[in-house]
């Protein structure tokens, strides 16, 4: 396996392997996990925009090499930076929102959740074990969230997985009928469910594609089809980011355009390019690609992805 390691790292070993593609940890469902809360054992935010951060199984190397926290706990910077640009990511939309007098004074709250194992009663073909498909993850995570009462309505729940060999999860996504923040339309609590693959970006890519990942799955669940339209002119919401050059040969991606800005291969930007939707031509800016060979990444969303959010939290959230 040292071929596919970079940056002088060790091969990976096989049990790695094995945790590295299976990402999200099945386990027995005879386990229960921690009982759900904020890290410090405080009551949840009473907050209309509510957004929480759960780490899956990490592998321990990962952890030790990340500190003290993330051995004990599966913490690690990448998870923090991760919660951290997410909680930054509305503090802009926040902000975008007070400067037009919209939303009023409304609360944001985003914390952080106890570690998720996937029940193995998620699983339905052996083979999904060891390479769990994007649908089983999410299926097995709603499992995990009911066992602990935490669908309670209108949050976005993230989990963080780590499987940067899982090419079925790929860099992570959402699915219906949990995709959108309060939308109870077929008959769920109003709660979304989404996943971005920590160990994917931080593999493959880096610290900035990893907080911009995490920002992008969870402005999934704040932006619908219909307001990605009445918006940008393209139900894709991938299409209201941007991509603008900072110089002649390099560009900088906002959220929502991350993995889909630069060409369709490898190492286009990202070392894989997304496999939604996307038309750089709908984007709301997109520089075009002659010439560029460097890449950086901004965690502050497009102008076109703060208006988008604010008009689904008008619709669909905030009071």
């Amino acid at each position: 396996m040292a071929s596919i390691d970079r940056d002088g790292e060790p091969p990976i070993t096989r049990r790695e392997l094995l945790a590295a593609v299976g990402g999200a940890g099945f386990v027995s469902s005879a386990r229960r996990d921690q009982s759900d809360g904020l890290a410090d054992g405080s009551p949840v935010p009473d907050a209309p925009v509510h957004v929480r951060v759960y780490p899956g199984p990490v592998p321990f190397r990962v952890r030790l090499r990340s500190g003290t926290d993330g051995v004990t706990d599966h913490w690690t910077s990448a998870h923090q930076e991760s919660l951290e640009a997410v909680e930054s990511a509305f503090e802009a939309i926040r902000d975008y929102a007070n400067e037009r007098n919209r939303l009023g004074e409304f609360a944001v709250s985003v914390d952080r959740g106890d570690l998720v194992r996937l029940p193995q009663s998620a699983v339905s073909r052996p083979s999904d074990v060891v390479v769990p498909p994007l649908e089983t993850v999410l299926e097995g995570f709603r499992d995990r969230l009911r066992e602990r009462g935490a669908l309670t309505g209108a949050t976005c729940h993230l989990l963080l997985c780590w499987a940067p060999l899982n090419h079925r999860i790929g860099y992570g996504g959402t699915r219906s009928p949990n995709a959108l923040v309060g939308d109870d339309s077929g008959g769920t609590t109003g709660d979304a469910l989404t996943v971005a693959n920590v160990g994917a970006t931080e593999r493959w890519d880096s610290r900035a594609v990893t907080r911009n990942m995490a920002i992008h799955e969870v402005l999934h669940t704040f932006v619908s089809n219909a307001v990605a339209e009445s918006v940008g002119g393209s139900r894709c919401d991938h299409d209201l980011g941007a991509a603008v050059r900072v110089d002649d040969g390099t560009m900088r991606v906002s959220p929502l355009a991350t993995a889909y800005a630069g060409p369709d291969e490898l190492g286009g930007g990202t070392r894989f390019h997304g496999t939604g939707c996307y038309d750089h031509d709908a984007f709301s800016r997109h520089d075009g690609l002659e010439g560029v060979d460097g890449w950086t990444y901004t965690t502050e969303p497009s102008e076109t992805t703060l208006e988008a959010a604010t008009r689904y939290l008008e619709r669909r959230v905030v009071p």
